[in-house]
């Protein structure tokens, strides 16, 4: 057990951020500019959208929930059972985000995507419509160096293991910052 939160703990240590043009940020800058940016948005009227699969999406839904009821700002994540299915089934999985990132986004609004390999279609996707909705964008991966996703916000936050559990767990705390800065008087 010992060795297991060793290897958490170093891995909390080796996280990288970086920007759209990939050029490394410091992590506590990074996480400034986030709250900064929801900060703005908010302020603004926009609101926070999160997307993610499987844990991912434990994580987004947790996070929209904590980031409107405990931190005042609007925010939603697109992973109701029903809405999933019915989009997956008319449009095709690799939709799922997209789809309602058309239609609920506006220009202003802030996507937070979530994905530990950083290269599901659905998340990529998703990404590419809220770009093209002139969203803020702020990513989550893990796994690859060179995963797709890394490169699609302007901030964008990697989590270098090969481990699910922590990179979930890494980015879950990842939020949970972003939650805290934001709460925090």
């Amino acid at each position: 057990m010992f060795n297991y939160f060793k290897k958490l703990s170093q891995t909390f240590q080796e996280i990288e951020a970086t920007d759209i043009k990939g050029k490394d940020i410091e992590i506590s800058g990074a996480l400034k500019a986030s709250v900064s940016a929801i900060k703005i948005a908010s302020s603004k009227g926009n609101k926070v959208m999160f997307i993610g699969n499987g844990g991912s999406a434990s994580i987004a839904s947790h996070l929209a929930v904590d980031l409107w009821k405990n931190g005042g700002i609007k925010a939603i994540s697109f992973n109701d059972g029903a809405q999933l299915t019915c989009l997956g089934n008319d449009f095709g999985y690799e939709h799922v985000f997209e789809k309602p990132i058309e239609f609920f986004s506006k220009p202003g609004d802030i996507l937070i995507a979530i994905s530990s390999s950083g290269k599901s279609e659905n998340i990529l996707r998703g990404v590419k419509a809220a770009v093209t909705r002139k969203c803020h964008i702020i990513t989550m991966s893990g796994f690859s160096k060179n995963n797709p996703l890394r490169k699609m916000g302007s901030i964008n936050f990697y989590v270098p293991s090969p481990s699910y559990g922590f990179v979930e767990i890494t980015h879950l705390a990842l939020c949970h910052s972003i939650l805290d800065y934001i709460t925090c008087k």
